[in-house]
């Protein structure tokens, strides 16, 4: 293969994979939980055994999770929209990205108490 034809991916590239990514892990949480919530109409014993789980902190770091890929999939699609609609967009996109990955950090740190708060308290005690 010759020299420089292998494209290696750039800051724009992964943030379209990771963009496409985050949104596929939310449209499966929906899923999950349009079907829990179905459960109480079916039965409400089963209903109360899976809300049950969800406390657990395994949950608790998967919702963790959620949170990233929605916060992150939020700002990235909001840089996506400036890209396509403002005129200088392809010109700073790469910017766009990284301020879009600072306030995601920014507003995770913000989110670990809130989301894993009770799972630190309930492995390590209060």
């Amino acid at each position: 293969m010759p020299a420089g034809t292998l494209y290696r991916g750039r800051e724009g590239m992964w943030s379209w994979v990771a963009h496409r990514v985050t949104g596929v892990l939310i449209f499966f949480f929906l899923f999950v939980h349009v079907l829990d919530t179905a459960l109480v109409r079916v039965s409400p014993e089963a209903y109360d055994d899976v809300v049950a789980t969800y406390k657990t902190p395994l949950v608790a770091l998967l919702e963790y999770g959620l949170v990233a890929a929605i916060l992150f999939h939020a700002l990235n699609g909001l840089r996506v929209i400036a890209v396509d609609f403002w005129s200088k967009g392809t010109r700073y996109q790469k910017q766009m990205l990284w301020t879009v990955m600072g306030i995601w950090i920014v507003l995770m740190a913000g989110a670990l108490y809130p989301v894993l708060g009770h799972a630190v308290r309930e492995v390590f005690g209060s």
